[in-house]
C-alpha cells in the first residue's frame, strides 16, 4: 500500500505567529483569520481545501523527494471571479511525498475547542 506525507507552510495563508495567555503561561499560536483565507466552517470543523499538482520528474529538485505541491483549492465560483494574474500568484501551501514503503502512522490529533475571544487558552 502506497502512503503519502506531506507538510503545509502554514504563514503562507495570511495570519500571524502571536503569544497568547494560558493557563501555564503564554503560549506561541498562529492565528488565522478564517474569512480573509476562505476557510470555512463545516458540521466538524474549519476546513481548508487542498489540491496538489505533480511534479514533472524533470522538473523535481535533486535529492528532494517531494512528488507534488499543494495549493489552496477554491470554488469554482471564487475561481472565476480571480484573474488569471491572481490564480497564478497563489502561494504554494506545502508539498507532498508519494511513499512507497510502509511506514509508522502518526497518532491522531486532539479535538479543538473554540474559545471566546478573552478567554485564556485551555492548555
Amino acid at each position: 500500500m502506497s502512503r503519502i506525507s506531506g507538510k503545509l507552510n502554514l504563514l503562507n495563508l495570511h495570519g500571524v505567529v502571536k503569544m497568547i495567555p494560558g493557563k501555564m503561561g503564554p503560549v506561541e499560536c498562529v492565528v488565522i483569520p478564517l474569512e480573509k483565507n476562505k476557510l470555512f466552517k463545516g458540521e466538524k470543523g474549519i476546513y481548508l481545501d487542498l489540491i496538489a499538482f505533480e511534479i514533472a520528474h524533470d522538473k523535481r529538485r535533486e535529492g528532494s523527494k517531494d512528488t507534488h505541491l499543494v495549493k489552496q483549492s477554491f470554488s469554482k465560483e471564487v475561481r472565476e471571479s480571480m484573474t488569471e494574474e491572481q490564480i497564478k500568484s497563489l502561494p504554494i501551501l506545502g508539498s507532498l511525498q508519494a511513499w512507497d514503503e510502509s511506514f509508522t502512522e502518526s497518532e491522531p490529533v486532539s479535538s479543538s475547542t473554540t474559545l471566546r475571544e478573552d478567554d485564556d487558552l485551555p492548555f
